[in-house]
């Protein structure tokens, strides 16, 4: 088993930053790929970052050159710096791992066997 733990989130303004952080505990060895998912009212789930265990990344379109994921293995934790935030970025954020590639939406959750409780990110403008 692999448990998530999120902290982040908040209210801020268009144009501003926060840092999003996971902190992994468990059997983190089975854990192939780390990243963050979204989910706005009425909308999927949509993957908009994530890092393999070698490091390599990939990004959602349309937060590319905005956001970073990173993360930390000294630590076990995962981070997602987002600046530039628009009011679009407003999403219950959620962590995630799996043992595979993580997928790009998710309809039901069961694809992806550990998420994070949620933390919500509110943009203003």
């Amino acid at each position: 088993q692999v448990q998530l733990l999120e902290s982040g989130g908040g209210l801020v303004q268009a144009g501003g930053s926060l840092l999003l952080s996971c902190a992994v505990s468990g059997n983190i060895f089975s854990i192939n790929d780390m990243g963050w998912y979204r989910q706005a009212p009425g909308k999927q789930r949509e993957l908009v970052a994530r890092i393999t265990r070698s490091g390599s990344t990939n990004y959602r379109g349309s937060v590319k050159g905005r956001f970073t994921i990173s993360r930390d293995n000294a630590k076990n934790t995962v981070y997602l710096q987002m600046n530039s935030l628009k009011p679009e970025d407003t999403a219950v954020y959620y962590c995630a791992a799996s043992p595979l590639v993580l997928p790009a939406t998710v309809v039901v959750l069961s694809p992806v066997p550990y998420w994070g409780q949620g933390t919500q990110v509110t943009v203003s403008s």
